[in-house]
């Protein structure tokens, strides 16, 4: 079963473009990374996902049914990027609310509280609860009725570290099991492993989607080759000039080892020659990041947009 589907979709807001002919996809059992800038559409694509507005221009289909149907809502976990809750009740009076709204079972609700790690502390009013623990409770409201479609903006924050591992374990287990599961975050060195996909909006419009070998071929971003040298730094430098063909083969001296930016192109020639000359003790090589490949897709649009509106 599919997600969801956006198909050459538009949407405009007073006139103003926000959403320019997005085609974009969710299979079951897949983690996609949404990324952009403030104001780059993804809370859009969301509301639109959601069923809370309806696209200026092309389809939306959701769960192999329309965006927004209730018998396609309620197999839909969203948590927003802030969540509030009534601070007289307890986490557990506020799950078992949302339970009724979403026609889940209310027997669910303490294995939920458990599962995010608000066992001990499910009968305590919300008015006590740390940011973090706020965010557990939201993220426990997202997974009633266990959905098949879980979209999860900015979910990490408020949290720490050992919540945040937690966090991303229960995704990969969901994953698993069949759940389709958008993730939006502004950390991108954290969600980095446990995204299959990534899509990247910039001004409204998909910049790039895929894997991130994918993308890595796509941006032909340079690979960065740290050597360290057997003998000297000036004899492992003459071989690296003397296998590269390029002009612009980026070398700095680091520590007494030397980084290389090298085409993927060029890749395996320097490393067979650096090899064979028997003048390298050891190499490590470094791909391109999200975060390096996501601002190479952006440029400066992001750049300009930092600390703007969604």
């Amino acid at each position: 079963m599919s997600c969801f589907r956006l198909e050459n979709v538009s949407f405009r807001y007073d006139k103003k473009p926000v959403l320019k002919g997005i085609d974009l996809r969710l299979e079951s059992g897949e983690i996609l990374g949404l990324f952009g800038h403030n104001g780059a559409g993804k809370t859009t694509s969301i509301k639109l996902i959601l069923g809370l507005m309806q696209p200026t221009q092309g389809t939306v289909s959701v769960l192999d049914g329309h965006a927004g149907d209730p018998e396609v809502a309620q197999f839909i976990g969203y948590l927003p990027e802030n969540v509030m809750f009534y601070p007289q009740l307890t986490g557990r009076e506020i799950l078992s609310h949302f339970a009724r709204l979403k026609g889940a079972s209310p027997g669910q609700v303490p294995e939920l509280l458990s599962q995010v790690g608000l066992a001990d502390a499910m009968d305590a009013r919300t008015k006590t609860y740390s940011k973090g623990m706020r965010q557990r409770l939201g993220l426990a409201q997202a997974l009633l009725g266990k959905p098949k479609l879980l979209m999860l903006d900015e979910p990490t924050v408020g949290l720490d570290p050992v919540a945040t591992a937690d966090l991303y374990r229960l995704l990969r287990k969901l994953r698993d099991e069949g759940t389709g599961i958008v993730l939006c975050s502004h950390v991108l060195p954290g969600v980095e492993p446990y995204i299959d996909r990534a899509a990247i909006l910039t001004d409204g419009a998909l910049q790039a989607v895929g894997d991130l070998s994918a993308l890595r071929r796509q941006a032909n971003m340079p690979v960065t080759l740290s050597l360290d040298p057997a003998n000297s730094i000036s004899a492992l430098e003459k071989v690296i000039d003397g296998a590269s063909s390029s002009n612009g083969l980026m070398i700095k001296t680091e520590h007494g080892r030397l980084r290389v930016d090298v085409q993927p192109s060029e890749k395996m020639h320097l490393l067979r020659a650096v090899m064979a000359s028997g003048e390298v003790a050891d190499i490590s090589i470094h791909q391109p990041s999200l975060e390096d490949i996501y601002v190479h897709f952006i440029g400066s649009g992001g750049l300009a947009h930092r600390g703007g509106s969604q």
